[in-house]
């Protein structure tokens, strides 16, 4: 068991204790935190609560969080396509479909099954057994520029490049409607969503810092093809973000409309297609681009 602690604050008063929990502990379930809770492993001044317990200023929470059991990932010899590859970094075009790092019901035909089998071990520990070389991410049904790192010292290098916002990612798009202008700027949080807790939402009040850069590349009868530029990366951004002003992504059935008008696309239309960065080693600047899948081709021909 690992014992972890927090101290509430004014702001955080008078809330449930499982969904105040909830809210600050990203990866845990609400209804995981309520069997911790039940289970008298979350205690509140040291002594255990109950699930309804409302919050007060300066409550000291500690809990027990069971260590998990990390099931063996096995490297698989699945096709990767490489975009750029030395001794330090890899930078791989994902494909559709492809789940970046192990979870629950995925352990085997992911990213990291197949980077493990190309890199042959040579992969950054920083993340753990379940994400060897991962540094960043992208979502299963999202396309396109990826960067692994080889050793330690190459993600720590790109870990402090993401988190001062240097790497430049630019995506590619199709949303609904028609954008009016030609560019412009969404600067808005994103946090957990209070109601769905599996979607991401503009959250004013427990969200993080994020700013997504758009601009048009061409517009259709009912649609616009456009151009992301991330700032900052929080999970889902460009998704929340273009939905936020109207305009979800093309085949986006989480954060648009339940009904896509083209059946096989089988999720968001997203490409991260330029990835650039400093190597980490060389010190030299680093771009890639990612050629547009068949799939998104063959729908911009379509429109």
């Amino acid at each position: 068991m690992e014992l972890f602690r927090f101290q509430i604050t004014e702001e955080q008063e008078d809330e449930r204790i499982d969904k105040c929990m909830t809210s600050l502990i990203d990866s845990l379930s609400r209804s995981f935190i309520q069997k911790l809770i039940k289970e008298e492993n979350v205690l509140v001044n040291g002594k255990p609560v109950k699930a309804n317990y409302r919050m007060k200023a300066d409550d000291d929470v500690s809990f027990y969080l069971p260590k998990a059991v990390e099931p063996d990932i096995e490297p698989e010899n699945i096709p990767l396509d490489v975009l750029y590859e030395d001794e330090d970094v890899l930078v791989v075009n994902k494909p559709k479909g492809m789940v970046v790092h192990p979870a629950a019901g995925h352990y085997s035909g992911t990213l990291v099954n197949a980077v493990m089998y190309h890199c042959q071990g040579q992969l950054s520990g920083i993340n753990g057994m379940m994400r060897p070389g991962i540094v960043h991410r992208i979502d299963k049904d999202t396309t396109g520029s990826i960067i692994i790192c080889k050793n330690d010292t190459a993600h720590q290098s790109i870990a402090a490049q993401l988190k001062e916002h240097s790497i430049v990612r630019r995506y590619r798009a199709i949303v609904h409607g028609i954008l009016k202008e030609e560019e412009g700027v969404i600067d808005a949080p994103i946090g957990r969503d209070p109601n769905e807790r599996k979607k991401m939402a503009i959250n004013h009040k427990n969200g993080k810092n994020a700013i997504t850069h758009y601009k048009v590349l061409q517009r259709f009868s009912s649609y616009t093809y456009v151009e992301c530029v991330l700032e900052t990366g929080r999970t889902h951004q460009i998704r929340v973000h273009m939905s936020s002003i109207g305009h979800p992504l093309l085949g986006d059935q989480v954060y648009g409309p339940k009904k896509c008008p083209f059946s096989n696309l089988e999720g968001q239309t997203l490409h991260a297609m330029i990835l650039g960065f400093v190597h980490p080693i060389k010190g030299e600047y680093i771009e890639t681009s990612a050629p547009l899948p068949a799939y998104f081709e063959n729908l911009l021909r379509i429109l």
